[in-house]
C-alpha cells in the first residue's frame, strides 16, 4: 500500500498539481456534457436550447445557490435515463458544488461531478483550463472519479467528447467493475488516517462513500469539515481534493422510486 509522502508546505501545491494532471489536454478540447463543446453543459439556462436540441448554454452566473445546484444536478441525471441512479448528497464548497450519483440497487457511489461557482482558468487554479467558462455548469469532478472508476469511467470519458476515453481514464478502466477491493474499507480508513496524521494533524474523517475502485473520505477538525481525500481500493494510493476550496454547507437526499 502506499501513502504519497509530501510536506505540510506543499499539500496544497500538490492538490492542485494533481488537478493540471487530471486535466492534462483541456486546454485543447473543452469537456461537453451533451457531447458538443462550449455550451454544451447542463446549465443554469435550461430555456436556452440549442438547435441540436441537447444542449444548455450557461449564463456564467457569480452566485449559484443550492437549490439552483439540484436544479443543474437533477436535469443532467434526467438526461442519463438511468433509472438506477440518484443524488445522494451536495456538498457546497467555496469554489464549487460536489455531487454524489449513486446507485439505488447497491447503495455504491458511482460517480462525482462539480458545478464550479468561480471560473477554475482565472481562480487561482495555474494552468488549469476547460477552454471556457464552466460556471454554472455540472462537469465530471477531475482526480479519482476520472482515473480511478472502474465502472463509470468509459461513462466520463464520452462525457468528455470522448477525449479522456482512452488516455486519462486508462488508469483502472481495465480491471473488472466491482465494490469488493483488495483494500476494504477499514483498510482504507486506517491508510487514510495516517494520511491525515501526516499531514493535517488533528484532523479525522468524518464520513466516507465507496465507488468502484476506490473510497473517498470527508475529513474534519474542531467539529468543522477541512476537505476531501480518496484511497485507492487496490494500491492504498491516497488523492488530494485540492480544489474545492472551504466547506460551506451539504444536504443530503432520499431517492424518490
Amino acid at each position: 500500500m502506499v501513502i504519497w509522502r509530501l510536506t505540510l508546505k506543499t499539500k496544497m501545491a500538490v492538490g492542485i498539481a494533481l488537478v493540471i494532471i487530471g486535466l492534462l489536454g483541456i486546454t485543447l478540447f473543452p469537456l461537453s456534457m451533451m457531447g458538443g463543446y462550449r455550451g454544451g453543459y447542463w446549465s443554469t439556462t435550461f430555456a436556452a436550447k440549442t438547435t441540436t436540441g441537447t444542449q444548455y448554454t450557461s449564463l456564467s452566473p457569480t452566485a449559484i445557490s443550492l437549490n439552483q445546484a439540484k436544479s443543474i444536478a437533477d436535469h443532467f441525471l434526467d438526461s442519463l435515463n438511468n433509472p438506477d441512479l440518484a443524488i445522494k448528497e451536495i456538498m457546497e464548497f467555496e469554489h464549487n458544488f460536489y455531487i454524489i450519483f449513486y446507485e439505488k440497487s447497491t447503495g455504491v457511489g458511482a460517480f462525482e461531478m462539480l458545478i464550479w461557482k468561480v471560473d477554475p482558468n482565472v481562480s487561482g487554479f495555474g494552468m488549469i483550463s476547460y477552454g471556457g467558462s464552466v460556471v454554472g455548469s455540472i462537469i465530471p469532478e477531475i482526480g479519482p472519479n476520472m482515473m480511478w472508476n472502474t465502472k463509470y469511467g468509459g461513462m466520463m470519458g464520452q462525457m468528455g467528447g470522448g477525449m479522456m476515453g482512452g488516455g486519462m481514464m486508462g488508469g483502472q478502466q481495465g480491471r473488472t467493475p466491482t465494490a469488493i477491493m483488495p483494500v476494504n474499507e477499514d483498510e482504507a480508513k486506517k491508510i487514510g488516517q495516517q494520511y491525515l496524521d501526516r499531514y493535517f494533524a488533528g484532523a479525522t474523517i468524518e464520513g466516507v462513500k465507496k465507488f468502484y475502485g476506490y473510497y473517498t473520505f470527508d475529513f474534519e477538525k474542531d467539529g468543522k469539515i477541512q476537505g476531501m481525500f480518496s484511497v485507492n481500493g487496490y494500491t492504498g494510493q491516497t488523492w488530494y481534493h485540492g480544489w474545492h476550496g472551504s466547506f460551506i454547507r451539504e444536504q443530503e437526499f432520499v431517492a424518490q422510486d
